[in-house]
């Protein structure tokens, strides 16, 4: 695995995040040297969901006030049910995921994950993958949506479910590590 030191990710979340689906590549990046923060719209901390009951809460690092695009190199979204469809309505988060899009830094969203990306109507060719329920949204939204475990384009990273985290960390990695994409 690159060493990937210096390099920062910023992680979107709300209460009701799927668990392993921050923890997994949180750990993968760090272990890869990376600085890692969580950014919500709250102060404190946030609470986790696994499977099907409230799990650990994880320290706020940042809120979407405090944070900025050119603070970071990659933006990592979790999925959960709550989570995402939390996240897509606070303003912030949008713009600060739509200034990713415009960047060409990679951008990597896992299972929910990309009902954020749906807000900034910015995937209209994208190949992605997410949680099947996604598949009408995302086609709606311009996507082009294949049922696989992880897909990789211009730096948009996607996968379906936790059982895909090992592809979606390693894609992560790799993608971070090859730094601005070129998505014109």
């Amino acid at each position: 695995m690159a060493n990937l030191t210096g390099k920062k990710v910023a992680i979107l979340t709300e209460n009701g995040f799927e668990e392993v689906e921050l923890t997994s590549p949180k750990q993968a990046l760090e272990a890869a040297g990376v600085q890692v923060d969580i950014i919500s719209s709250q102060k404190g901390k946030v609470k986790a969901w696994d499977h099907d009951h409230w799990s650990i809460e994880l320290e706020v690092d940042k809120t979407f006030d405090e944070v900025s695009e050119s603070d970071y190199d990659a933006l990592l979204l979790p999925g959960g049910v709550m989570n995402p469809d939390k996240l897509r309505a606070v303003p912030k988060a949008i713009e600060l995921a739509n200034q990713f899009f415009d960047s060409g830094k990679p951008i990597a969203a896992i299972c929910h994950g990309p009902q954020l990306l749906i807000e900034t109507g910015k995937l209209k060719g994208r190949k992605m993958t997410s949680y099947p329920s996604l598949k009408t949204d995302l086609t709606n939204a311009g996507a082009d949506w294949e049922d696989k475990e992880v897909i990789v384009d211009q730096g948009l990273v996607t996968s379906r479910s936790p059982e895909d985290l090992e592809a979606f960390n390693r894609k992560l990695l790799e993608e971070l590590g090859e730094g601005i994409h070129n998505r014109n």
